[in-house]
């Protein structure tokens, strides 16, 4: 069995904090294998009954969790019997089947059952079972502690641009292209649209500049994140053109990279309203 150190977490968002616990992997590592433990099923759920909006779905988190270079990824499904695991069985779990060698975690973590772990003693346990340890300072930023609760809140307030200086990269998205009304190419300015998950934390109804992301081109790119209300859509969709584009996107995977929130959304009085009021919208972004 290949054996890895391991940053653990929920690592929702992947933000500031994370990354400094996969640096620090990283740097434990010294050239060996590593990779990071999370979730399936956010621990809240169980434990408080709550069901928080998440910034990344899991195939999205793993995307970003691997381009800061993790080079495994393991999933464990926080169910009635993780969550009643004490948390030096979780440890030996780890350890017997993920060939776990040493371990990266914040100051303030906490894991096994009721939250008995902590990382003072998760560096006893390394010490005890020569494993490499390395604990993590809480992350900072403008006096400001850095977390996923504090990005959802920012991004559910439309405040992307305070939310990515957090998280150390764009709020991102990605989705396959799916057919939608093609009402868009009747004004001139055709949408890649993509589904957007009830998991996930609500944006605020909008148009966003953003970048866009299609077999490894970018593109700058207006995304409305609503239901396009004037041509009464129903389905809520993140529909992003892409000016100057011109090309078949259906089925096609894209990555939607959010960088501000330009305006509200709203109904207009006629097509050529909604027109006019995107051609204001690229001048914005161009």
């Amino acid at each position: 069995m290949d054996k890895y150190i391991f940053a653990l977490g929920y690592f929702d968002g992947v933000h500031l904090g994370h990354q400094a616990l996969l640096t620090q992997c990283k740097k434990l590592a010294q050239g060996k294998k590593w990779g990071a433990v999370t979730f399936l099923g956010h621990p809240d759920e169980l434990l408080k009954g709550i069901r928080p909006g998440l910034i990344n779905q899991n195939a999205d988190r793993d995307r970003l969790l691997q381009s800061f270079g993790a080079e495994r990824i393991v999933h464990l499904i926080f169910d009635e019997k993780l969550m009643k695991t004490p948390w030096d069985s979780f440890l030996d779990m780890l350890v017997r089947d993920h060939g776990a060698e040493g371990f990266v975690c914040g100051s303030d973590f906490h894991f096994g059952a009721q939250g008995a772990g902590t990382a003072a003693l998760l560096q006893t346990y390394c010490a005890e079972h020569n494993l490499q340890c390395a604990v993590v300072p809480q992350q900072m930023q403008d006096g400001q502690r850095i977390s996923s609760t504090c990005i959802r809140s920012l991004l559910e307030q439309g405040d992307v641009e305070k939310a990515n200086r957090l998280l150390g990269h764009p709020h991102t998205l990605w989705g396959v292209v799916e057919q939608g009304k093609q009402l868009g190419r009747t004004i001139g300015v055709p949408t890649a649209n993509i589904s957007y998950s009830a998991e996930l934390i609500k944006l605020p109804y909008g148009v966003y500049e953003c970048n866009v992301t299609v077999e490894k081109c970018s593109y700058k790119a207006i995304t409305n994140v609503g239901k396009c209300p004037t041509v009464l859509g129903q389905k809520l969709t993140v529909e992003s053109h892409l000016p100057g584009f011109d090309g078949d996107l259906y089925g096609k995977t894209v990555q939607v990279e959010f960088l501000r929130f330009l305006r509200p959304e709203q109904k207009f009085d006629s097509l050529q309203a909604l027109q006019n009021q995107i051609a204001q919208d690229i001048k914005s972004i161009l």
